[in-house]
């Protein structure tokens, strides 16, 4: 293939994907989520904000309007050209998670969305978080957990095996369960955990189960004719308003302080200092 086809491939699979993500996004229970993600960061104005993984960069544009300095990063050029045609105004960066353009403790609020499940090694974004948050800054990580997609069938084992080889391609799909263990390992406090269930229902996110069935098929844990016979299907159950899909999204908060020069032990005295 060549390089003018491989950039054609990957502007398609890219607005592929912001089909599906924009579909969902539009959601009331997706716009809930996210001002609840924005509620758990403590926003203060005027302070720095990043939303690592900003895709689009719908979160970051949400966030300038509370009165922050919002800074989107994300490792794909491709999501960031698409972020930057809808929000001009507004500052974005690449950059992975695991490596983000930020000073130790320049920054007030950390927010991942949809992230870490991607991530071969979810600690080390942790650590990375903890770097660049000053102390008293906040974190807010949310993120479906892949194993646990439910989606109703007339085949619940085929629907098993096509959830489960899908998540298994990905670096830690089991990552939002592990939220508040990874906070509590970087050193974070006061950490809190949700769990809120997003059911879906419209025929709009019929492309999210072929997006779920290509990499079983792909990997070869179904063949191509049981795939297109359960997606057929789901577009029946679709036509006859009978769809159902339920996302169990985990969001969890935390705060990064500073402990004292007096080294005080865990649960004692933590000083801060907003340096933004």
């Amino acid at each position: 293939m060549s390089n003018h086809q491989e950039a054609v491939a990957k502007h398609r699979d890219t607005e592929a994907l912001l089909a599906v993500l924009d579909t969902a996004d539009r959601m009331p229970s997706a716009a809930r989520l996210r001002e609840r993600s924005y509620t758990l960061l403590s926003l203060t104005p005027g302070s720095t904000v990043v939303d690592v993984g900003c895709g689009a960069g719908r979160a970051v544009a949400e966030l300038a309007e509370r009165g922050v300095h919002a800074v989107g990063v994300d490792p794909d050029p491709w999501m960031l050209a698409a972020a930057r045609e809808r929000w001009p105004a507004a500052e974005f960066r690449e950059a992975g998670a695991e490596d983000l353009p930020f000073a130790d403790g320049s920054v007030r609020g950390y927010r991942a969305d949809k992230v870490f499940h991607v991530l071969r090694e979810p600690q080390r974004a942790v650590a990375e978080a903890r770097r660049v948050l000053c102390p008293g800054g906040r974190i807010v990580l949310t993120g479906q957990d892949w194993d646990a997609i439910m989606i109703d069938s007339d085949d619940a084992a085929l629907t098993r095996t096509i959830v489960h080889a899908r998540a298994d391609l990905l670096g830690a799909p089991r990552a939002g369960r592990a939220y508040r263990n990874l906070l509590l390992d970087g050193g974070f406090d006061e950490v809190t955990v949700e769990v809120h269930t997003t059911v879906f229902t419209d025929p709009a996110m019929l492309p999210l189960l072929t997006r779920l069935t290509e990499p079983a098929c792909a990997g070869g844990a179904i063949d191509r004719d049981r795939a297109d016979a359960w997606l057929a299907e789901q577009r029946r159950r679709a036509d006859a308003d009978r769809l159902l899909i339920a996302l169990p999204f985990f969001v969890a908060a935390a705060s990064a302080w500073a402990v004292s020069a007096k080294s005080s032990p865990p649960g004692g005295r933590r000083d801060f200092a907003d340096t933004t």
